[in-house]
């Protein structure tokens, strides 16, 4: 299959994007058991993402990076607003609703206000928050998967399920320098958690996907989403010889008979650590780094910095540091072929971050295997570092210790 424009459009019930489902009782029906699995994961105690249940130490780098920048352009957004629209995307800081994001397009679990409902004044505002908190190619990246969505509006006949603008926006805290706060911006294919404590930051979990991954003609002429990062483990599997290839691939291939079942999950099939999953226990498989050659090593450290690059230079400057000092203790894990048009998965994780990239069957697309077209990616901060839970920890440390001195 050479393009994505050789499928035809999966038949199926339509499902809102806005308008929450969970007061449409035959999709309750339908998710009764999914929901219910995600239901009791939110109620679960937040640990963190670990290799077996235990929170391992992992060596930390403050960011002790500029927020200036992200905060102001956080005040300009919310100053804009009324009281109603402001009260409405507003939450505590330590609000369960961060860890209700939810990347397929359905509205079960959406809070905050919609991109769509507010005006074009307010909405590139908040877009100019998303361009100061993500680098250059993050942010273009994640506007071209809002427009491939608006693609799969007109190209599935679906204008409630998909579109360019219904994505949700919430703050948590209110912007400031002496206190914790962030925002999520959370929607179709696109998931993004920013915390900003004084001058730390933490930017996961943060989800990106599409189906297509490139437009065809008109305005969606020339967009293509996620080929850096596909391309970044294809170097890195194709630069292992066979021997280290052998012990990298854990299955030659992914079609849906050639990976055990208990290993796919029924919305994000291979990935192991998509929407509540945030205390998964994924433990470490594949080649260690400590036994690749140097040049493997730098393929190993540009193929996570496709990934932690989607956040701002600063930031990602110094998660890299971070990423370096765990260099050998990081594994990488391959399922799939490596040809030209194979469809494949990979793992790239340390005790500080973990990486997953995976090619899957359609959804919009009547395409019944995986293929290129429809690509989930993800990043998190293993041992309790996503939505800036650790940082959060040390504020309140720190805090703590100057209120009793």
């Amino acid at each position: 299959m050479s393009h994505w424009t050789e499928f035809g459009v999966r038949e199926g019930m339509s499902m809102s994007a806005r308008s929450p489902v969970r007061e449409m009782p035959e999709v309750v029906q339908i998710l009764a058991p999914f929901l219910a699995e995600n239901d009791a994961a939110l109620a679960e105690p937040f640990c963190g993402v670990t290799t077996d249940g235990v929170i391992a130490p992992r060596d930390r780098i403050r960011t002790g990076m500029a927020s200036e920048a992200i905060r102001e352009a956080a005040g300009r957004f919310l100053d804009l607003l009324d009281t109603t629209t402001r009260s409405r995307l507003s939450f505590p800081f330590d609000s369960n609703q961060w860890r209700a994001w939810f990347n397929p397009h359905i509205n079960v679990y959406r809070h905050g206000v919609m991109l769509e409902e507010l005006s074009t004044l307010h909405r590139n505002a908040f877009l100019d928050l998303l361009r100061v908190t993500l680098s250059t190619r993050g942010y273009a990246q994640a506007r071209d998967i809002m427009r491939l969505n608006d693609l799969l509006a007109q190209l599935t006949g679906r204008a409630d399920d998909f579109g360019e603008w219904p994505y949700f926006v919430s703050f948590f805290g209110v912007p400031a320098s002496d206190a914790p706060w962030g925002f999520q911006f959370d929607g179709h294919h696109l998931a993004i958690n920013c915390v900003v404590v004084g001058n730390e930051m933490a930017m996961t979990p943060i989800f990106m996907g599409s189906e297509p991954c490139e437009g065809g003609a008109g305005r969606f002429a020339g967009i293509r989403v996620l080929d850096v990062e596909e391309r970044a483990g294809l170097d890195l599997i194709r630069s292992l010889d066979p021997d280290q290839q052998q012990v990298a691939i854990q299955y030659a291939s992914i079609m849906p008979d050639a990976i055990p079942s208990h290993l796919r999950h029924p919305v994000d099939n291979l990935t192991q650590t998509g929407a509540f999953r945030d205390n998964a226990v994924v433990p470490y498989c594949g080649i260690r780094a400590d036994g690749l050659s140097d040049a493997q090593r730098a393929r190993l450290a540009e193929a996570i910095n496709a990934y932690v690059g989607w956040a701002s230079d600063g930031y990602a400057t110094v998660k890299m540091d971070e990423v370096a000092r765990h260099l050998d203790d990081t594994w990488f894990a391959w399922m799939g072929g490596t040809g030209p048009a194979d469809p494949f998965y990979y793992r790239l994780h340390s005790p500080v971050v973990l990486i997953e990239f995976e090619h899957l069957p359609g959804v919009a697309f009547d395409n019944p295997e995986p293929s290129r077209h429809h690509i989930h990616t993800s990043i998190r901060t293993p041992n309790g570092g996503d939505y800036g839970a650790d940082l959060l920890a040390d504020h309140h440390a720190r805090f703590e210790h100057q209120g009793h001195s």
